[in-house]
């Protein structure tokens, strides 16, 4: 009890305030003592430490007593470690004796091992250095015999500096004296070899030689440099390009002969002076004239180059000089150059236009001569590029294996054969885009002038000859010049046809659209004048613009196409104008025809002599409407052809509504059949005027000569004839034959209670035949109705017949 009496008295010294500072870890002796005088509790603090510290030495105590044994058994064990430590102590330094006396056998032996090896090392080294000191004095003596040799020895030569090159990679040989003055003659021998190498190229290259060609590269193969040399020859035919390009569109050279004679002040334009402007666009052509020699000549010495690159193989190692290059993306020499001349033409031409203004307008003024020039130097490429390929496989190649296809040789010849995804003549051309969208622009405009100068703002006359002539040499002008390219002969042709529209459309504003336009009871009047003189000079236009297509022998038919669908324009245009005309005579026709029904064609023949059968009133007066239509109106028409394609469709409507109209008359007696043949003999007369010859309108002239007869056969026979069906419609004779029938079997618009002209629009409006025999059947059944209903024992003679015919006529159209 009394422990734990004590344990609680020290615990809770411990939990005094006055003690827990002492408990901290960051105690400080100082700092405490500060702050016990400051709040000037000194003997207080004093009395509470001395009486802590004499509690804790009573713990002590307490601790020492209750845990003896505890601390005796550890100071023993101390001891013992002791003695085990320093045993180990005596262990490790025996240990350490050992391996210094091994370090001493060991270290010695490694250290001569050491030195015989970089001995050993530098022996080597010295006998590779002798042997390459051997190889190179005995190359370099060779290479003296074969500089000697000339270009003979050329290809030989470069081999030995091949093989020289490759001796010297990798080590130092300078300080060798017996080498030294060799390494000199080596180092001046390869410059001698790279030039005269480089003079073969360049001679070979400019005489079109594969020869001294192949022999240069072979040279440049041997010296490892043809990569570079290949890709230098072609840099350099590109700066030379491209510095003629500058020097062909430089607006101060082409205008330094007018400078010379006129100093401007500082600042003053580089501009040609108005009367030296067709000496400076006779300099810019010659120049362009010269540019495209010198791109030709460029591009014919790259094709040759890569066309022996592709023929020519290693003798050693047969490897095809074209796939060496082919190694970094380059097979196709040509195509990148051709890429690279593309764009020099579209890059340099843009900043000299936009450069000068004068420069700008020759070359949008005379784009053809410019797109000339351009396609005359593709026509030189591909002329070149064949005879390129007869020379070669004429002179062969004796290097050439003879596994080598003859056709691999034409595989990447972008100017004969066009790639997939490139088109070298397109991508030329591309650079001529801005200048061929202003001349087409300018094209268009000269074009429209001459249209909008012959139809001014309230004008009512159409052009005269001399004022359509002037258009046709506009149109006939710009065509010929454009003939220089196909695309650029499309594309006027086009205009040309906008032109030509714009020209019809100017005209149809002029016609005449008000009621008298198509009058045909009185005289021509003004408003018919200026549509007939509308008419004749489409007419010409018309002419004039089939002469134009004559002369288009080489144009493509693209273009001639163009032409023609514009030309046909024309034609339908004139139709247009001439159309209310027609129709009034036609549904004047018309009206005439339907007054056969007032006539009366139900009496009898005669008796006396020969019948004296007169014409009918409608038909003369038909002839004599006809004959004054054509004198009065269509005679100051000047396209004749025209007007009797238009008018014989009248003719051909004139003669199908005589027949329905003879047709659907009743009652006809035989005299009405008498007159009414005496007036189908003159409708032939009647029509004459309205075509070329009554015997070209066909299957109506065969129609109305077939008619006639059949007036006077019985039913029976018309039945059995052969024109039946086809010539005559079966709906035709059906309707005849109701004019045979009695009052009770009606016609159809008789049973329909409509009038003639009613019936007639109605056969106009169902134009299909079986349409007009169904309605033709529902009169006939209506007829038998009618004779059940009164009980009649039989039918009219004619009814079988006309069943018969109907019956025939529905199986043939089901």
């Amino acid at each position: 009890m009394e422990g734990s009496g004590k344990a609680v008295s020290t615990n809770e010294l411990l939990k005094d305030e006055c003690y827990a500072d002492f408990c901290k870890d960051n105690f400080d002796v100082k700092t405490h003592t500060a702050q016990a005088i400051q709040h000037a509790i000194i003997a207080e603090q004093l009395a509470k430490l001395a009486q802590g510290i004499s509690q804790l030495d009573k713990e002590l105590h307490l601790q020492v007593v209750a845990r003896h044994e505890d601390l005796l058994a550890q100071a023993t064990g101390i001891e013992s470690l002791e003695g085990v430590l320093q045993m180990m102590q005596t262990r490790i330094s025996a240990l350490q004796g050992a391996v210094d006396r091994i370090r001493t056998k060991i270290v010695d032996p490694y250290n001569k091992i050491v030195s015989r090896t970089a001995q050993l090392a530098r022996l080597q080294v010295a006998c590779d250095l002798l042997r390459r000191i051997i190889r190179i004095l005995y190359l370099s003596k060779r290479l003296q015999g074969q500089l000697q040799g000339g270009s003979r020895e050329i290809t030989k030569a470069a081999q030995s500096l091949n093989e020289l090159d490759y001796l010297s990679q990798g080590v130092d040989l300078s300080g060798i004296e017996v080498i030294e003055n060799d390494l000199l003659f080596i180092a001046r021998a390869r410059l001698e070899v790279e030039n005269q190498a480089k003079r073969l190229l360049e001679q070979g290259m400019e005489t079109q030689n594969p020869t001294q060609v192949g022999t240069a590269l072979q040279v440049f193969y041997n010296l490892g440099s043809l990569k570079e040399t290949i890709n230098s020859v072609v840099d350099g035919y590109r700066a030379s390009l491209e510095d003629n390009v500058n020097s062909a569109l430089d607006i101060k050279v082409l205008t330094q002969p007018t400078q010379a004679n006129a100093r401007g002040g500082p600042g003053r334009a580089v501009m040609p002076t108005p009367g030296n402007t067709a000496a400076f666009r006779a300099a810019l052509w010659t120049n362009l004239e010269k540019l495209m020699d010198q791109i030709c000549a460029a591009c014919a010495q790259v094709q040759h180059l890569q066309k022996v690159l592709t023929k020519k193989r290693d003798p050693v190692s047969h490897v095809c000089f074209i796939d060496e290059i082919a190694k970094d993306g380059q097979a196709d020499i040509l195509c990148t150059f051709w890429n690279a001349v593309t764009q020099i033409l579209s890059i340099e031409f843009q900043k000299a236009t936009n450069s000068s203004s004068f420069l700008k307008q020759a070359l949008e003024g005379e784009y053809p001569k410019l797109l000339r020039l351009y396609n005359d130097l593709w026509k030189r490429l591909q002329q070149y590029s064949q005879s390129i390929q007869g020379t070669l496989t004429g002179n062969g190649n004796t290097e050439l294996p003879p596994e080598l296809p003859p056709g691999d040789v034409d595989m990447q010849d972008i100017f004969m054969q066009k790639k997939q995804d490139y088109d070298p003549e397109k991508a030329l051309k591309d650079s001529l885009q801005p200048y061929e969208a202003a001349y087409l622009s300018k094209s268009l405009s000269r074009l429209f002038d001459p249209i909008n100068l012959v139809f001014p703002p309230g004008g009512h006359n159409p052009p005269s000859s001399d004022e359509l002539e002037s258009i046709i040499k506009t149109i006939s002008s710009e065509l010929n010049v454009a003939a220089v390219d196909p695309n650029l002969s499309l594309a006027v042709a086009k205009n040309s046809a906008k032109t030509i529209q714009l020209f019809c459309v100017k005209s149809e504003q002029l016609l005449s659209t008000q009621g008298d336009a198509s009058q045909v009871i009185g005289p021509l009047t003004d408003g018919q004048r200026r549509n007939v003189s509308v008419v004749n000079s489409l007419q010409q236009l018309f002419q004039s613009v089939g002469k134009v297509i004559l002369g288009l022998s080489s144009f493509p038919p693209a273009a001639e196409h163009a032409i023609t669908a514009s030309s046909e324009m024309i034609q339908a245009h004139m139709g247009s104008a001439v159309q209310p005309l027609l129709r009034s005579v036609l549904d004047s026709v018309e009206a005439i025809l339907i007054t056969m029904h007032q006539e009366d064609f139900s009496g009898s023949l005669p008796n006396l002599g020969k019948p004296d059968v007169p014409c009918s009133l409608y038909m003369k007066e038909l002839q004599g409407f006809i004959a004054r239509v054509m004198s009065d109106y269509f005679r100051h028409f000047e396209c004749v052809d025209f007007i009797y394609d238009n008018t014989e469709a009248i003719a051909h409507r004139s003669i199908e509504l005589f027949i329905r109209n003879a047709c659907l008359l009743r009652p006809l007696g035989e005299g009405g059949k008498m007159r009414l043949a005496a007036d189908f003999a003159q409708m032939e007369l009647a029509v004459a005027p309205l075509c070329r010859r009554v015997s070209d309108l066909g299957k109506s002239y065969r129609l109305l000569r077939s008619f006639r007869p059949l007036l006077f056969q019985t039913s029976e026979h018309i039945a059995k004839s052969q024109a039946v069906g086809d010539l005559i419609p079966y709906s035709a004779i059906l309707h005849f034959l109701f004019t045979r029938a009695p009052l009770e079997l009606k016609s159809p618009h008789q049973r329909a209670e409509w009038s003639i002209a009613r019936y007639s629009q109605w056969l106009d409006d169902h134009p299909s035949e079986k349409d007009r025999l169904i309605l033709l059947r529902g009169a006939l059944e209506a007829y038998v109705q009618s004779v059940r209903a009164r009980e009649g024992k039989e039918f009219a003679p004619v009814y079988p017949i006309m069943l018969q015919l109907l019956q025939k006529a529905m199986s043939l159209v089901q």
